[in-house]
Formats: structure tokens, sequence, C-alpha cells
């Protein structure tokens, strides 16, 4: 079970995923724990520059950068590609996990910013995403993945 110290960012349109995330670590029947990151609530503002230092203040006292990947994620970038330059310029460890549940880098939804950075790609469930805080140590360079067997063990088919 891990600890490891991670911030979650996801497009609004996401915030489900996260949640889930969320109750994967409040259920006993999910071995899923990290250190959460991301704000504990929502900033009641409007000043993009106060809610930027506030973001980088969470992702600074992160190891990994979590990025749920979806439909529109590629295509937000005042805060969702934001956060990944910040995380990347602090050189954490890049978790990107695919929504639509592919194994590896989604050549069309992942943003380009997260590609051939030493990121792992894997699909949103609780057993390889806790996996990969526990057994993910920073790469120099190239997108990877868990191989099949990886899968098999943890019980995947």
């Amino acid at each position: 079970m891990s600890y490891s110290r991670a911030f979650v960012g996801f497009s609004n349109t996401d915030i489900h995923y996260y949640r889930m995330m969320q109750a994967w670590k409040k259920n006993s029947k999910f071995d899923f724990n990290f250190i959460d990151c991301q704000l504990i609530k929502a900033i009641n503002s409007n000043d993009e520059i106060y809610i930027k230092r506030k973001l980088r203040e969470r992702i600074n006292m992160s190891s990994t950068f979590i990025s749920l990947i979806g439909e529109d994620t590629r295509r937000k970038h005042k805060f969702v590609r934001w956060e990944m330059e910040v995380a990347l310029e602090k050189n954490c460890r890049i978790i990107g996990v695919n929504l639509n549940g592919k194994r590896q880098v989604d050549e069309i939804l992942c943003p380009p910013i997260l590609r051939n950075k030493g990121a792992v790609f894997l699909p949103f469930s609780p057993a390889i995403i806790a996996h990969a805080l526990d057994n993910f140590g920073k790469e120099e360079s190239d997108d990877w993945y868990f191989e099949p067997f990886i899968y098999s063990r943890l019980g995947y088919k």
C-alpha cells in the first residue's frame, strides 16, 4: 500500500473520477492509498494568479503527478495544462491515467506535453494505479507502460 504524495490533475468534466479515487481510499476493500495533495476545497476566487499560486503550493508538496486523461484533457490549457507544466518543472513522477481504459499512451487524447517525459500510462482502476504509485521510478524520457503479466498478477484479464 502506497503513501506517495500525489497531486491529481483533471479536467472539471472528469471530477467524478477523482471523487471515485477518494472513495477507493476510504473503502477497506481496496488496497489503494496515497497522500492526496489536491486542494482541500475549491478556491472561491476568479483571480487566476491567486488560484495558480495555491495550486503550485499543492503540487510542490507532491512527488507524483497523476493526470486523469479524458476526452477533453488535451484542450484544457488554463489550469490543466499549466498543472502539468508545474509538475514537469518540479520533476514529479508522472502517471497518466487513461479514463478510456487504454493500458498505454493514447496518442489521440494524451496532451502532447506529457509525451516522452518518462511517464507511465495505464487505465483508470485502483489496483494498477496503486501498483504504479508503489512501483514507479522516474524515467528520463520515453513513455512506458506495465507489461501484461503485471496486470495478470493484479487480477486483470
